[in-house]
């Protein structure tokens, strides 16, 4: 007997992601058609490339003038409509694609508010980590295979201690920068400090980075070294034309913050997608040429997807980042106040290991490395690697995590 034919029917769209999806479509079309508008131009030798460009731009004008006009336009508009089908079927294979996050979550060694610590475990020297708090803490754990902070409790020489700040809840949604340092951080530093029996080591990554290191110079009893992953000081050091006008646009944001007293996660993401505005079109192109299957794949789809369920910002840490650190350059300046005391790394007694990952489109090598220059005690590593990818990529534990761990291990 024939068994009956079965329909398999493909998978509900799971995710609408990449956020702001509008915002990631309008930038790639706009792009890549920009393209073809572009060429006109070119072939008349009216586009002023920048300076660096000179010799690339003189070779391409010579191929243009070598071209037939007609089959050259016809060319890039193929290559326009490619990319951009490659970049939709991407996007679309992103959101469909089967993999789901499946870790089991450590224990809470200590929480306030929503704020917690996740205790990891591991025989050695307790030392606490502390992750941005634009997105989840999770990119430090990111999955079974990726994960930085169960990797340092299987090799046993430190207890990593993960700070999970949570969403803003009640009181902490009138929190500013210094809040976030003189409340949970320092409690937490305090707990950590008494499980260790003395100061302990404090690793910040990105934001959690500018945070720590205003927490080792106001707590040097509670922090023995201070690690700093990708962290930003200099916020004028290289920054894109687009997050300028962005983070100067204050009329622009804050009557949403004004509105909803947190600055949401849409808006929050469409101002690092200023930071690189071609950025999603690139990858999900890329991403679109994978084999679904491969472990490359899915790590891509699961730092996309911790990537778009972010956090909001409380309307105060938002205006003091977007008008104070990125608009006036604050902390650099020496304009960054946390009651009452001007935050200078220069104070900070404690040694440092700085990783600053070359390929940083979110915090400019520049911008961290402005931070390594202050700290009287500090031990630079430069990487070839980007922002996230310096701590769950392919290389990242060759490149970062063995270096992190033999420097916690040896740093009194």
């Amino acid at each position: 007997m024939t068994p009956p034919e079965t329909t398999t029917q493909p998978p509900a769209i799971r995710r609408i992601s990449p956020r702001p999806l509008g915002l990631h479509l309008m930038s790639a079309a706009m792009s890549l058609t920009g393209a073809a508008a572009a060429l006109p131009l070119a072939r008349r030798g009216l586009i002023r490339w920048h300076p660096a460009l000179a010799a690339e731009a003189d070779a391409l004008a010579a191929e243009i003038a070598r071209s037939d006009e007609t089959d050259l336009t016809l060319a890039v508009m193929q290559q326009v409509q490619e990319r951009l089908s490659a970049t939709l079927r991407g996007i679309e294979l992103y959101q469909n694609h089967g993999y789901a996050r499946r870790v089991t979550e450590p224990p809470a060694a200590w929480e306030q508010g929503s704020a917690r610590l996740l205790d990891f475990g591991g025989g050695g020297r307790p030392v606490l980590f502390a992750p941005s708090l634009v997105n989840r803490a999770h990119v430090l754990d990111l999955d079974e295979g990726a994960s930085l902070m169960r990797w340092l409790a299987g090799r046993g020489r430190v207890r990593p201690l993960l700070m999970d700040w949570g969403a803003p809840a009640g009181p902490v949604r009138g929190y500013g920068t210094a809040d976030y340092v003189t409340g949970p951080l320092a409690d937490a530093l305090a707990h950590v400090a008494a499980m260790a029996g003395g100061p302990a080591p404090l690793v910040g990554y990105c934001m959690g980075g500018t945070l720590s290191a205003a927490a080792a110079q106001l707590y040097p009893d509670r922090v023995s070294a201070l690690g700093l992953l990708a962290a930003p000081w200099d916020f004028h050091a290289s920054l894109s034309p687009q997050a300028k006008v962005y983070a100067g646009s204050a009329g622009f944001w804050r009557p949403v913050l004004e509105a909803f007293g947190e600055m949401p996660v849409d808006l929050l993401q469409s101002f690092f997608a200023a930071l690189d505005p071609n950025l999603a079109q690139r990858k999900f192109e890329a991403f679109s040429r994978l084999d679904m299957d491969s472990p490359e794949a899915r790590r891509f789809v699961a730092l996309e997807d911790w990537l778009n369920d972010g956090v909001p910002l409380t309307a105060r840490v938002a205006e003091e980042t977007l008008n104070g650190w990125f608009g006036q350059n604050r902390a650099a300046t020496g304009h960054w106040l946390i009651d009452g005391v001007v935050i200078d790394p220069a104070r900070i007694a404690a040694p440092a290991f700085v990783a600053i990952p070359e390929k940083d489109r979110i915090v400019p090598p520049a911008s961290a490395a402005a931070l390594a220059a202050l700290l009287p005690r500090a031990t630079t590593l430069r990487l070839p690697a980007g922002h996230i990818g310096m701590v769950v990529g392919r290389h990242a534990e060759t490149a970062l995590w063995r270096p992190l761990e033999q420097w916690l291990a040896a740093v009194e």
